[in-house]
């Protein structure tokens, strides 16, 4: 399984991403469009991100190649074309409960793509998805955290 983030503007998300991403065998990690990454310009480790990885960013591969909308749709396009299962997690009307969904194991063919914490994924980027999965909201509040909705997502999928 691989994640794909997009546009999401918080190195203690993306931290905190990582660090559940290494504890349930991501195998690799996309930065898309503003996401930060680990280092910084000068190759340094940003300390906001690692102080809530704890050392996951030097052990889950990560790729930021793909920073502007286009390269994010290319990037989708060609893990579709590798094989994989490209699901988005958004609220959306086609949207369906990630409870209903499994994938065999860590290294199954499954990309799951998170978008920025506030306007979440473009209409381009879901209309290239296979399927749209939502945690399902019983309280006031419309959403969650985008690390806390990938912990729920991720450990949901794979240990169901």
């Amino acid at each position: 399984m691989i994640v794909i983030l997009v546009n999401i503007r918080s190195l203690y998300n993306v931290g905190s991403i990582f660090r559940t991403g290494d504890a349930t065998g991501i195998e690799k990690i996309y930065l898309c469009g503003i996401t930060p990454r680990p280092t910084d310009l000068f190759g340094r480790f940003r300390p906001q991100l690692a102080k809530v990885s704890l050392g996951a960013e030097k052990s889950v591969p990560w790729d930021d190649s793909a920073r502007s909308p286009r390269a994010t749709l290319k990037l989708l396009e060609k893990l579709k074309k590798e094989g994989y299962k490209v699901f988005a997690v958004e609220q959306n009307k086609k949207s369906v409960p990630y409870y209903k969904s499994k994938v065999k194991s860590q290294k199954s063919k499954v990309a799951l793509i998170f978008g920025n914490e506030v306007s979440g994924l473009s209409q381009a980027i879901l209309k290239k998805c296979d399927k749209i999965l939502e945690i399902p909201m019983r309280g006031k509040k419309e959403s969650l955290n985008v690390s806390v909705a990938f912990g729920i997502v991720v450990f949901g999928l794979l240990y169901k």
